[in-house]
């Protein structure tokens, strides 16, 4: 039997309700228990107060949400389940000649629009506002400020130096392992907060341990003629892993700005393999989504969820839901180490979850 448009419309909206209210709880959940550590951290700064805590604990609930929404879709579709099944609604449909695949096409077609609204629409709201509780926790909590800028132009370090600071830009970086290059480059030098000291133009420099090796320089000073040095060192606080660490978390970009992004650090000589990684898995938002109707169903819509052991055979699909969730933390972290492909690291969970929902529902199910 043909499930009908009527009965397919109330299967989704069910499952989307309870997606939704779900949503909704880990959301408040979450910003309870965010808004509490934040109080913590901040509990010893003056200058921070209960509404600035507040707004920062607001900026990140999207980012968190993130993470929350596999979750949120594995029980909003065990509720909608186990009340059709309790309701007997379930029984009814299967004596009219629905299988259970017939039955799951309408949530899973649900979960597929979700995770494409997560990625298109839902991302870019979390990047902008992480972006701007980055900021603020830099400033408030941190006392840091953005070490660096990357544009198609070329690239920006702020630096400390004994007694001052300094600002380098360089056309092109060119990495080596651990060691970078810079070439083309000019560093503007003060002394104090912001006074102008002296100007190098080098055609290239080298990140050594402590400093910038300059090599053919030409040193600039004010009322004074220009004087070249064919090799000069500038102190400088900054290793590979500090300026690596200062570029844009890839949580902070969005799915659309991603790409151009990545080849714009790639085009600078640095490796945007992080940013590729987080740009897969978002990608597999969707996937994900529909594994978790598909594990939901398999502890859910069973005959035994009835009786007496169904708490139990709830706790599983929750404990195999947070199973799965917790692998693709591990392979996630895997490709981070790039100890495995990019593709492979970010697909494998989602493929993974799917073939176990499809394999146990095909063993399970008679039509």
């Amino acid at each position: 039997m043909r499930l009908s448009m009527t009965l397919s419309l109330y299967i989704g909206r069910r499952f989307l309700v309870c997606f939704l209210v779900a949503f909704a709880v880990f959301l408040m959940l979450i910003l309870l228990f965010d808004t509490i550590e934040l109080l913590r951290r901040a509990s010893s700064r003056m200058d921070v107060g209960f509404a600035l805590v507040l707004r920062m604990a607001l900026m990140k609930l999207p980012h968190l949400g993130q993470k929350a929404f596999p979750f949120a879709v594995l029980f909003g579709a065990m509720a909608a389940f186990w009340r059709l099944t309790r309701s007997q609604e379930l029984a009814v449909i299967r004596a009219a000649g629905v299988s259970a695949w017939q039955f799951l096409v309408p949530p899973l077609l649900v979960a597929f629009m979700i995770g494409v609204f997560e990625i298109l629409a839902f991302n870019p709201l979390s990047s902008q506002t992480l972006e701007r509780f980055k900021r603020l926790e830099a400033r408030f909590l941190k006392d840091q400020n953005p070490a660096l800028a990357l544009s198609a132009r070329g690239l920006w370090l702020r630096q400390a130096n004994g007694g001052g600071q300094s600002i380098i830009r360089a056309a092109r970086v060119r990495q080596f392992g651990n060691r970078v290059k810079l070439e083309d480059v000019v560093v503007f030098m003060y002394e104090g907060g912001d006074f102008f000291r002296e100007r190098f133009d080098a055609e290239e420099a080298s990140l050594e341990d402590g400093f910038w090796h300059l090599k053919s320089s030409w040193s600039h000073i004010p009322e004074k003629p220009p004087k070249f040095e064919k090799e000069r060192w500038v102190e400088t606080n900054l290793t590979l892993g500090k300026i690596q660490e200062s570029f844009a978390a890839p949580e902070t970009m969005s799915f659309w700005d991603l790409p151009n992004f990545i080849d714009t650090m790639e085009k600078s000589g640095f490796s945007a393999f992080r940013h590729r990684l987080y740009l897969h898995s978002l990608m597999t938002t969707p996937l994900l989504a529909m594994a978790m109707i598909l594990i939901a169903a398999i502890f859910t819509l069973r005959r035994q969820a009835r009786r007496a052991a169904a708490p139990l055979v709830i706790g599983g699909g929750v404990l195999v839901g947070f199973l799965f969730y917790f692998f693709s933390d591990v392979v996630f972290a895997l490709g981070l180490t790039n100890r495995i492909p990019v593709i492979m690291a970010a697909w494998t969970p989602s493929v993974a979850a799917s073939l176990f929902g499809i394999g146990a529902l095909m063993h399970l199910e008679d039509g």
